[in-house]
C-alpha cells in the first residue's frame, strides 16, 4: 500500500508549530524566527513535503507564471523569439505558458481569456492587437507587455523593431548596388509589421519610381508562388531585385527563382528581412536587415518580470524601438 503524500498539517505536527507558521516560512515571509524557519525547512525536506501550486498562489495571489501569445510557434523566427523569452524567464525562476492564435482573431481572444488567472502578466505578439481587441479581451489589471504592435496609443509597454527605418535602408541599398526595378514582397495586409517595412520599401526608392508590388503572406510557399509568378513573365519584364518582406519568402523565391533556370544575384537580386539563422547557410547567402530576436522577447520578458516584482513599473507606456542591421550577403549581388 502506497503511503499518501505528506500534508502542511503533518509538517507543523512534526515541526511543532501552527500550520499559519509553516505557510509563512515555506512563503518567504519574514515574520519568521531564523531556527524556526530552518526546523520547518528541514521538516519539509525530511517529509518530502511539496507545497501545492494552487494552494500556494492562493496565498501569494502569484502563480510564477508568465503567458506569451504568438501568431504562431512554427518557423526559426518565433523559435528564436521563444528562446529569448524562455531565457530571461528562465533566469528569473517564472514558468512560460505559450499559446499561438495562428493569426486568427478569435482565437487570439480565447487564448488571452483561457490564460487570465492562470499567469502573472502577458507578453503579446498579435497582428489583431489593436485598442478595440486589447480592451475587450485584456483585463486593465494584468500586466501586458506588447511586441510588434501597431497599437496606436498603448497603455502598455511596447517593444518593437525598427521595421520602417530597415526596410527603407534595405531599398536604397539595392539602389546603390545599381539596382532599378525593385519589387517588394510584401506580408499580410492586417500585419502592422509588413505595412512598416511597406512604408519604409516606398521611402527607399529613388524620386519617381513607381513601387512594384507583389503580394505575399509571409511563407516559404508564398515565396514560392512569388517566384512562380515572376518566372510567368518575359525576362525583360522582371525586376532586378526583389526585396521581401521577411527572410522565410526570401528564401522560398530564390528557390524557385534557381529552380526556374533565374540566376540569382546576376538576374535577379533577393534580399530579406529577419536575419533568421538558416539566412546566411543558403546559397547564394542572404543579404538581410538583422533583426535582435532573442534580445526583442528578453527584453520584453525583463520588462515584464521587473513590473512583477514590484520593484519598478514596465516602463513608460509607448514603443521602444530596437535597431536593426544590415546584413550585406552574395544574394544582393554586392560584396559582404
Amino acid at each position: 500500500m502506497t503511503a499518501s503524500p505528506a500534508t502542511i498539517k503533518d509538517v507543523a505536527r512534526v515541526a511543532g508549530v501552527s500550520v499559519a507558521t509553516v505557510s509563512r516560512a515555506l512563503n518567504g515571509a519574514e515574520n519568521v524566527l531564523p531556527h524556526t524557519r530552518q526546523r520547518i525547512l528541514d521538516v519539509a525536506r525530511e517529509l518530502r513535503y511539496s507545497p501545492s501550486g494552487a494552494a500556494r498562489s492562493l496565498i501569494t495571489r502569484r502563480t510564477d507564471t508568465i503567458g506569451a501569445l504568438l501568431p504562431d510557434l512554427h518557423g526559426e523566427f518565433f523559435s528564436e523569439l521563444i528562446r529569448g523569452i524562455d531565457q530571461a524567464a528562465r533566469a528569473r525562476g517564472l514558468h512560460l505558458l505559450l499559446s499561438s492564435s495562428h493569426d486568427d482573431a478569435s482565437e487570439a481572444a480565447a487564448a488571452l481569456r483561457a490564460m487570465n488567472g492562470r499567469v502573472d502578466g502577458l507578453v503579446v505578439m498579435s497582428p489583431h492587437a489593436d485598442d478595440d481587441f486589447l480592451s475587450q479581451n485584456l483585463p486593465p489589471s494584468l500586466p501586458t507587455v506588447l511586441l510588434n504592435s501597431g497599437v496606436r496609443e498603448p497603455s502598455q509597454r511596447v517593444f518593437a523593431v525598427d521595421n520602417f527605418g530597415g526596410a527603407r535602408e534595405m531599398t536604397e541599398h539595392l539602389v546603390r548596388s545599381g539596382r532599378r526595378r525593385i519589387a517588394f514582397l510584401g506580408g499580410p495586409a492586417a500585419n502592422f509589421e509588413a505595412r512598416e517595412r511597406e512604408r519604409g520599401y516606398r521611402a527607399g526608392l529613388p524620386a519617381g519610381a513607381r513601387p512594384w508590388l507583389i503580394e505575399g503572406d509571409f511563407s516559404e510557399a508564398g515565396g514560392e508562388r512569388a517566384g512562380a509568378h515572376l518566372l510567368g513573365l518575359a525576362a525583360a519584364e522582371r525586376p532586378d531585385a526583389v526585396f521581401a518582406a521577411n527572410d522565410i519568402m526570401a528564401i522560398g523565391l530564390l528557390g524557385a527563382l534557381q529552380a526556374g533556370g533565374v540566376r540569382v544575384p546576376e538576374d535577379i537580386a533577393v534580399a530579406g528581412f529577419d536575419d533568421i539563422p538558416v539566412a546566411r547557410y543558403i546559397s547564394p547567402a542572404l543579404t538581410t536587415m538583422r533583426v535582435p530576436i532573442a534580445a526583442l522577447g528578453s527584453q520584453a520578458l525583463d520588462a515584464l518580470a521587473t513590473a512583477l516584482d514590484g520593484s519598478a513599473p514596465a516602463g513608460p507606456a509607448g514603443a521602444t524601438v530596437m535597431p536593426v542591421q544590415l546584413v550585406v550577403r552574395r544574394s544582393c549581388g554586392s560584396r559582404p
